[in-house]
């Protein structure tokens, strides 16, 4: 399906045109030494492969499971390091808020806020968000039909901000577990406004530690991807960290940065030739 989508600048990212680009970076803010190896690896990446990064990692993550998992330096200390990243390696950047008092604050340094998946029907939190003139990025809830994220996106619009990305990240689906339906690529392309996949969430284990090696299955992440890219996303989003076993979120689904290259390059060529072929 050719459909004709609204443009979205990214710092130099044209998002929504004919070139995939990716969000990258570990889950969380760890400390400085693994967001400057990891941005490193990143730059390297992107200057080989001439694909555009923008770089993720949340200042908070308040979805965690239990009170004793690291859940973030916080705001002050997390957007700091941020615009270090930025700074340093000319990444537009990107991080999740979870509360509105957040946003004003967060878009002062980050091109993108994103809404957390279960956030996404928060009207307070995605009008802050849009206030700020920042890019949007709305994460797909796991408990919403993809066609249903035109109310989402059009609270964004109401706000005055049509500056909007969309996220894949796949279904509830039974109990502790995530499907990821293709139908909502062709629902939220239908939507008219730059499509993300979200791949290394997608292939988490709700319920299981996410240090457990069980928390996650990488096996998929191959096919999974695949399949994103062939249905015409715009971009895909890669969790990476150099030592995926002690990160300190996620450890069991993101991707080890310095695999990422090689993961890279089949889905760059799948995409050259869906485009072809639109």
């Amino acid at each position: 399906m050719s459909i004709k989508k609204k443009i979205i600048n990214v710092g130099n990212i044209v998002c929504g045109a004919d070139e995939l680009f990716l969000i990258s970076g570990p889950c969380v803010i760890e400390d400085e030494q693994i967001m400057m190896k990891t941005a490193e690896k990143l730059k390297e990446v992107s200057e080989k492969l001439k694909i555009k990064i923008v770089y993720k990692s949340s200042f908070q993550k308040d979805n965690r499971s239990s009170l004793k998992y690291y859940d973030g330096p916080g705001l002050s200390k997390g957007i700091a390091m941020l615009a270090k990243v930025k700074e340093q390696f000319n990444f537009p950047v990107l991080t999740d808020i979870h509360y509105p008092d957040q946003a004003a604050a967060a878009a002062e340094v980050c091109d993108v806020l994103q809404i957390p998946a279960y956030l996404c029907m928060q009207s307070t939190l995605v009008v802050a968000a849009a206030k700020t003139g920042a890019v949007v990025n709305i994460k797909h809830g796991q408990f919403l039909a993809p066609d249903n994220m035109k109310h989402p996106l059009q609270k964004c619009i109401d706000s005055g901000n049509d500056k909007v990305i969309l996220t894949e990240r796949g279904y509830t689906f039974g109990y502790n577990d995530l499907i990821v339906d293709p139908r909502s690529f062709f629902h939220l392309n239908a939507l008219g406004y730059p499509v993300v996949f979200d791949i290394t969430h997608c292939v988490r284990k709700y319920g299981i530690p996410s240090s457990d090696s069980k928390g996650g299955m990488r096996e998929f992440l191959p096919v999974l991807s695949r399949a994103g890219v062939a249905s015409g996303v715009d971009g895909i989003f890669i969790e990476t960290h150099p030592n995926p076993s002690e990160a300190l979120c996620d450890a069991a689904s993101q991707l080890c940065v310095y695999d990422l290259e090689e993961f890279l390059k089949p889905l760059i060529e799948l995409h050259n030739i869906e485009v072809k072929y639109r």
